[in-house]
Parts: structure tokens; sequence; C-alpha cells
């Protein structure tokens, strides 16, 4: 962890807490994962205490506010480690070959299950409208990302026709340099968070496009950006990233919006299916021709 003393510090504060400062404070221990996707608001919500409480909880450790607080917390969480101190790190955890298997399954059905706990059902529905009402769509993808920004923009270009990848840092600006208030840039980052995506996301947001970004948690570099951000888990006790949540969030907005565009998207469709048909793109057995 980046700073695992935060841990420590609250857990061994505890003597000194109110009651309702103990609730906050067990809360956080026990659902670390959670609190990167937790609000002030929410977090009093669900812990029974007022946002005011919650303010001073984090005051009463020594931060400026909860923002403060939950930064730290999500850094401790999610320490971007390099490549090599995470494969050492995996070792550890998985040292029984089975259990390894069944466990990376675990690892990503609980961020499956923490980015629909956390997903803010509005913030959803305002980003797909907003891609619906788009002159044009921009998506910017670096790195291990780049896999998610390929699979996204597939589908809009099949909804749509009218947009595009961004993902080399020699070419982006040239790809982006007409954008404007009337387009949308979805920014996808995770950490360690690839500069020439936020740089290119400083670019769009300069030029009054819409930002959209898809990230891990609210301290995430991009977040300063976006008009509205959606956040998908992504921690696996591994090398890797595990983009099965992200990957769901984009699986679950392309079928929100394709539903909404379905009338128009029927003709779209149907020439796409005859253009497949006339060049035999997909494989038929003998007993289809």
């Amino acid at each position: 962890m980046a700073n695992p003393t935060i841990y420590k510090i609250i857990s061994g504060s505890r003597d000194k807490m109110s009651k309702s400062q103990h609730k906050i404070a067990d809360y956080i221990l026990e659902n670390p994962h959670s609190i990167p996707f937790i609000t002030g608001a929410k977090l009093a919500k669900m812990t029974g205490v007022s946002e005011a409480t919650v303010v001073r909880f984090a005051t009463f450790l020594g931060y400026s506010g909860y923002n403060d607080l939950q930064k730290q917390l999500a850094s401790s969480i999610e320490k971007q480690l390099n490549t090599v101190e995470r494969l050492n790190m995996s070792h550890s955890f998985y040292s029984e070959t089975e259990k390894a298997i069944y466990d990376n399954f675990n690892e990503d059905i609980k961020n499956i299950q923490t980015t629909m706990q956390h997903l803010n059902v509005e913030d959803f529905e305002r980003a797909a409208n907003y891609i619906l009402d788009a002159e044009r769509i921009y998506i910017i993808a670096n790195r291990s990302a780049l896999s998610l920004g390929t699979f996204l923009q597939y589908y809009i270009n099949i909804i749509f026709g009218k947009s595009e990848l961004v993902h080399t840092t020699e070419a982006a600006f040239d790809q982006i340099h007409h954008v404007n208030e009337n387009d949308v840039v979805i920014g996808i980052s995770y950490a360690r968070y690839t500069k020439s995506t936020l740089d290119v996301v400083s670019y769009a947001a300069e030029k009054k496009a819409t930002i959209i970004a898809l990230t891990d948690h609210f301290s995430s570099p991009i977040t300063a950006y976006a008009n509205i951000a959606l956040f998908a888990s992504s921690n696996m006790k591994s090398f890797l990233d595990s983009f099965v949540a992200p990957l769901s969030v984009i699986n679950t907005l392309i079928a929100y919006i394709g539903n909404v565009e379905r009338i128009n998207m029927k003709e779209r469709l149907e020439n796409f299916e005859q253009l497949w048909d006339r060049y035999d793109v997909f494989y038929k057995n003998n007993e289809e021709n």
C-alpha cells in the first residue's frame, strides 16, 4: 500500500472517537474498496451520521476534509505498483494453483458487484444522452485501456458511424484538432493513468467538448476534466488490471444507447447484413449454403 499508516491511524485512534465517528471508522475499515466510490453524503447516509460528522471525522484525523481523506484512502488501496512489483505481490496471494484460478474469477465477480452497488444511474443516463446528441464521438484510450476503447468504438460506429478512436501519442492531436462543443470525448483511464490520455482529454476540455470519463475512482486525475465520470472497479492481486467491470459498464452503455436508437439502427444493421452476406464475412457451414 502507498501509505498503509492511514488505516493504522484510524484503527489506533478509535479510543478517542465519538460513537458517530466509530461508525465511520468501522465502515471504512470493513469496506476499504468501496470508499473510492462513496461521496461524503453517501458515507453519512450509510453510517447513519450527518455529513458534518463525516467532515469532522476527516479533520479529526488531520485532513482538510472528506475529499482529502478519500484521496488518501484511495491511494492506499490503489497503489500504482509497477508490473514487476505487482507480479511479485501476486505470488504471495496465489500460491495454490487451483485456488488461484478461482480467486481470479472471484475478484472479477467482486469488481462487478462493487461497480453495480456504486453506479450513479443518473450520471449513466446523462452520459448516454450526451453520446446520443453528439455531433462526433472521440474515444481516447492508451496501453491496456486500448482494448476497452477498441470494443467501445466498434459498437459506437455500428450504431452511429461517427466515432473515432484516438490512441497514438504522435497522431492524437492531428485526429482531434477539430473537436468542439458539439462533440463528446470519452476518456478511458485506469491506474497507472497514461499521461497522453490525460493530455488529449485536457485539450478537448479546453475546446469545450463534453468529457465523459471511464475510470476507477474519484481521485483519478481524469475526473478533473470530466463533465461526467463513470466508475468501474478494476482491483486484482496480480500484475494486470481486471477490465471485466469496465467492460460490463461499456456493454451496458452500448445496450442502453442501442435500445434508444433502435429505430434508426435498424436500417444501418440491415445494410451491414447485406454487405456481410455479399462478401461472406461470416463463416457458414455447408448445410447453410
